[in-house]
Formats: C-alpha cells, sequence, structure tokens
C-alpha cells in the first residue's frame, strides 16, 4: 500500500486506527508515504503489543541498551540533555560492512495514557559524508487499547535520506527504512512484553 495523503501524520493516524480493527496480533502494516518536498524516503508502521504503554515507553527511552535488542544497532550513547530532549549518537552495522554514524535528538513525550518519542538528526561537522547520512527523523507512537491497559498500539514513522549512495548501494536507503521497520517493532515489542508492567 502507498500512503499519499497531504501529510504523512494523517497517513499515520489512519493506519494506526485501521491496526487496532481486523488484523492478526502480531501483525505489522508498512506503508510508504509519499512526500515529494523532502528527498529520501518515508514509511510508517503499525502493529499492536501484548505491553502496556509504560513499558513500550521504557524500552525505546532505554538509549544506552538500544544494541543489546534493536536491528543493526552497534551502539547508542546518550551525550547530552537538555529541556525536554536528549542527544545520543548512535553507530549502525549495516550489511556489507557497511558502517554509518549520526547523532539523533530524541524527544519523550507522555500525556493522557499516550507516550511519544519524536527524533531528528542533528548535524556532526566531525563526520565525513560517507560515514553518516544525510537525514532522518521520525517518532513512536504507543496507545492503550480500550478496553486492555496491557496492550497497546503502535506507530512507528521513519524518514530516511542516507545521502550520496555508492553504486549498487542503493539498499541502504531500505534497510534504514523500510525493511528495519517490522524487525524494529519486533524488538520493541517482545523487549517490553518480558517485561515487569
Amino acid at each position: 500500500m502507498n500512503c499519499q495523503h497531504a501529510r504523512s501524520w494523517l497517513c499515520g493516524l489512519w493506519l494506526y486506527g485501521a491496526a487496532a480493527h481486523g488484523a492478526t496480533d502480531d501483525a505489522i502494516t508498512v506503508v510508504a508515504v509519499a512526500d515529494a518536498s523532502q528527498p529520501g524516503k518515508a514509511y510508517t508502521a503499525t502493529a499492536t503489543a501484548a505491553a502496556s504503554v509504560a513499558a513500550l515507553c521504557r524500552v525505546v527511552q532505554d538509549y544506552a541498551g538500544y544494541a543489546a535488542f534493536m536491528p543493526n544497532v552497534r551502539s547508542a550513547v546518550p551525550v547530552g540533555a537538555g529541556d525536554g530532549h536528549v542527544l545520543v549518537d548512535m553507530t549502525l552495522d549495516l550489511p556489507l560492512g557497511q558502517v554509518k554514524r549520526y547523532r539523533l535528538r530524541l524527544e519523550p513525550h507522555s500525556e493522557a495514557g499516550q507516550c511519544r518519542l519524536a527524533w531528528q538528526l542533528v548535524p556532526r561537522a566531525d563526520l565525513a559524508t560517507a560515514d553518516t547520512i544525510a537525514d532522518t527523523s521520525g517518532y513512536w507512537l504507543f496507545t492503550p487499547l480500550p478496553g486492555d491497559a496491557d496492550r497497546s498500539r503502535v506507530l512507528y514513522h521513519v524518514h530516511a535520506d542516507p545521502g550520496p549512495v555508492p553504486f549498487g548501494f542503493g539498499w541502504i536507503v531500505d534497510a534504514l527504512s523500510r525493511r528495519s521497520l517490522p524487525r524494529t517493532i519486533e524488538a520493541v515489542r517482545t523487549r517490553a512484553a518480558a517485561q515487569a508492567p
């Protein structure tokens, strides 16, 4: 499915509602979100999780623990914090020996039983173009399933632009976004379900 709504958040809301109706418990739906205004690709994934919003929130806010369960993450090192945000240096191990490093500004927000973690790339002058990515942004959104506080809806939106890609390495865009979304959701919901509520 290709979601071509004017705004990716509208597509996300539509998918988010759809995740609670008719999908199997393990189903993960991924759709492309068309946005001609920016380079790269964007995808939104939805699923349900047998975990509370609080457990899911704890997992995605355990930045230093990402390497233990997030696909392709070699390390995630918190390097600073400010009012309402944390800066985290990420290192990804990709296939064929490709390594990408970058810094994210992560902004957690919880209210009314929901948890959201948004991120955006923070440029680093110390990284060569070939060693980093041009841009990434996105968010996690967790809400409880109606009538069951121990189960949650999961929405995961990612925009990724790897920048200049050597010939034959176009798959990096998909590795950073489309192909990684289901594996990432599965890793997060499995880890959250294993934790106490």
